[in-house]
């Protein structure tokens, strides 16, 4: 059992073939929202996805086509067109990371309008009408107290008066999402087999590559690491890197991908006739899920890098902790531009040439990628000058 899902959830290496992944609720509102192409990708690594209930229902409607299962009330409402928007199944939660619902949904709320249909406590056209007061209220803000407060002004009080009965009976009374959420755990203890499979190219584009980089995580030495934290740590500090960058080069130049391997000199003449370095002319992606390439980007790393990096990632969460809106594209590029010149040693013409030679292709490229460095960069400075101004005082 895990929290709601969330965008890079499924990138998570415990998820695994062959087993089974069922999506009930997620975050969207506070956090990006659970993207198809990550539920794409999973089924393409042979993980069966099953949704329900909530965005897991929204998303299966969407994603029937190519495999992902479906389940209960609430996806069939939404596979059949018969509901559309995001916000029927909305709903608010504390801001403290508690994940209980505080407010109702539009699905549990038509649900219950039905069973006071055929209960006989309100009829069809009154029940619209309701309907339509109910959904009037902001989705954060469609509390017990609220749906109350809009009944009794539509003259429901026997409504009121009926559901608390029923409420008092049975607290889940009306509840279609966890109704369907028991129904979707039920179905992934049944075998069952999608109906397809997606091709690669179907979720394999930058923006993926990019996602799949970013929630790219390895335990070593008893840290928890991001792995592209770890190779922006190599290409800004190790002033070997450009060495590791070309024999990088040299190991996709000579991979097969579409056709033969080609040493990267052979390929370089074939460009330019070797006017220009390599590695101002080849920019390929990095994929880092591949372990040849983690693991020829990372050659010189050290204990010692590793522990650096968990101090540079403990000191950006300080930040986003203690700075209100703080992020990294606002820390300033000419301040970061400043600090990689210091860094480089490198005269300022020189910098894009510097930051190509270490595989970040440019200067501006080489400012965005470090920015997550600088809050490490700063406290590191200011407690080199504490130090210092605290030696002079002793003496």
């Amino acid at each position: 059992m895990r929290p709601p899902a969330q965008h890079g959830d499924l990138f998570d290496a415990t998820i695994r073939s062959g087993d089974t992944a069922v999506i009930i609720d997620g975050v969207y509102h506070q956090t990006p929202a659970l993207r198809h192409k990550e539920i794409l990708a999973a089924m393409g690594r042979e993980v069966r996805m099953i949704g329900a209930a909530s965005i897991g229902a929204l998303r299966a409607a969407e994603l029937a086509p190519f495999g992902m299962l479906g389940i209960g009330t609430i996806y069939t409402a939404y596979a059949r067109g018969e509901i559309h928007e995001d916000d029927e199944v909305a709903v608010g939660q504390a801001p403290d990371g508690a994940w209980d619902a505080l407010t109702w949904p539009v699905v549990n709320l038509r649900h219950l309008l039905e069973l006071g249909r055929d209960a006989g406590v309100i009829d069809r056209e009154r029940a619209a009408m309701l309907l339509v007061g109910l959904r009037a209220v902001y989705y954060p803000q469609r509390t017990t107290a609220a749906v109350r407060a809009v009944c009794r002004t539509l003259g429901e009080d026997g409504l009121v008066r009926w559901l608390a009965e029923q409420r008092a009976q049975d607290g889940h009374f009306g509840d279609l999402k966890r109704t369907d959420a028991l129904a979707a755990l039920h179905a992934a203890r049944q075998h069952w087999a999608p109906r397809d499979r997606p091709s690669p190219s179907m979720w394999e584009s930058t923006y993926f590559r990019r996602w799949s980089n970013t929630f790219a995580r390895t335990r070593v030495d008893g840290l928890d690491l991001s792995t592209e934290g770890r190779l922006v740590y190599q290409q800004v500090f190790d002033p070997a890197f450009a060495e590791t960058w070309t024999a990088y080069l040299e190991h996709r130049s000579r991979r097969p991908v579409s056709g033969p391997g080609v040493p990267l000199a052979e390929r370089l003449a074939r460009v330019t006739g070797h006017d220009v370095p390599a590695d101002r002319v080849f920019h390929p992606e990095i994929d880092l899920r591949d372990a040849a390439t983690v693991a020829l980007l990372l050659a010189g790393e050290t204990e010692q890098d590793r522990r650096a990096v968990a101090r540079y990632a403990a000191a950006l969460e300080r930040a986003y902790r203690t700075r209100p809106g703080f992020s990294t594209a606002a820390v300033r590029d000419d301040l970061t531009r400043r600090l990689l010149l210091r860094l480089w040693q490198c005269p300022e013409p020189d910098f894009d040439a510097e930051a190509s030679r270490r595989g970040l292709v440019c200067g501006a490229r080489a400012i965005q990628a470090s920015k997550c460095l600088v809050p490490g960069l700063l406290e590191e400075q200011s407690e080199m000058t504490e130090r210092t101004e605290a030696a002079h005082g002793g003496r």
